[in-house]
């Protein structure tokens, strides 16, 4: 009879361990359909996030590249990041599609940049939706001054947009603005 009662007390301890124990050890069920899909639509928007931000940095890669493409005339590199009906609208005209364009930049900025100009591009605004976008920069065309010192020649703004086209960011439309000196859209500009 003790070693009935010492079994008893045993099995009691052991069931009231498991009832203790046991439901942290299983995963833990949600209270409602609301806080199933909780998770779930954390997850989205993280994902929704992690994806705004790659794309946001891949425009400005755009927008870097094509500084970097024009000051090297290197425009068949330039003209590829337009897209397949892509515009640019700027101080020589306007010129759709990236043949078109870079057969006009290589008219109107023909050879080599052998005067060691550049451009500084600055104050990006990118604004993602979806597979479109905007953005709004600042550029400043630098040149050697007469004691081959940096001048500030011109300088302006961009309002572009953009589309992704087959996975990747390309300018829709791109427009440059003179604001120094003033011309205004598409003004008289020799970059």
């Amino acid at each position: 009879m003790i070693r009935t009662k010492k079994m008893a007390q045993q099995i009691k301890t052991a069931l009231f361990a498991i009832i203790l124990v046991a439901p942290l050890a299983l995963p833990s069920q949600p209270r409602s359909q609301e806080a199933a899909r909780q998770p779930a639509r954390k997850d989205a928007s993280l994902a929704a996030r992690v994806q705004r931000l790659e794309d946001v940095e891949e425009i400005r890669i755009v927008l870097t590249d094509y500084g970097r493409y024009l000051d090297a005339r290197d425009f068949a590199a330039y003209s590829r990041l337009f897209a397949k009906d892509g515009e640019w609208a700027g101080g020589f005209g306007v010129v759709r599609g990236p043949a078109a364009i870079q057969a006009f930049m290589e008219k109107n900025i023909p050879g080599p940049n052998s005067g060691n100009t550049y451009h500084l591009l600055t104050n990006f605004e990118v604004e993602v939706h979806g597979d479109t976008a905007t953005a709004w920069s600042r550029w400043t065309f630098v040149t050697p001054g007469a004691d081959s010192k940096p001048v500030i020649a011109q300088a302006g703004r961009y309002d572009d947009t953009l589309v992704r086209e087959s996975g990747h960011w390309k300018f829709k439309r791109r427009v440059a603005f003179n604001d120094i000196p003033k011309e205004g859209p598409a003004g008289p500009s020799k970059r």
